[in-house]
């Protein structure tokens, strides 16, 4: 609900007074001449356009990899071998993720030939998921 506010219950509030002005330092003003030369050394403006196609200072940068969200179904034995993987990068000095061995595995198949890759799907356990993972 909203309450109306009358003249009378607004709050007065109290008189502004002017505060001191700040103690202001005095910049040196450069002669003229000193300013005429230092317009006739800097080089050129540039228009948009130029700026457009130089390439800016700092932007180099690689762009970010943008991750995509996918629900993935694993089986207890799949948790057994990452759970022993991670221990493993542990007792090394390596803190890793269970997403970091995946993609580590993904890297790994991706470099094998045909053979050996079609091998090492045969050694995969199959199991039944809620919903399809294609």
């Amino acid at each position: 609900m909203i309450k109306k506010i009358t003249l009378t219950e607004k709050e007065e509030s109290p008189p502004v007074t002017p505060k001191k002005p700040a103690t202001t330092v005095k910049k040196a003003i450069a002669s003229s001449d000193t300013v005429n030369k230092e317009i006739k050394n800097t080089a050129p403006l540039t228009t948009i356009e130029n700026e457009e196609k130089q390439p800016k200072k700092g932007k180099n940068k690689p762009q970010k990899v943008k991750g995509v969200r996918n629900k993935l179904t694993l089986s207890e034995s799949d948790y057994v071998i990452l759970n022993k993987l991670k221990k493993k990068c542990l007792d090394a000095g390596v803190h890793v993720k269970k997403r970091n061995l995946i993609r580590a595995g993904l890297l790994r198949l991706s470099k094998l030939n045909s053979t050996a890759l079609l091998s090492a799907i045969a050694q995969v356990e199959i199991i039944k998921a809620e919903a399809s993972d294609d």
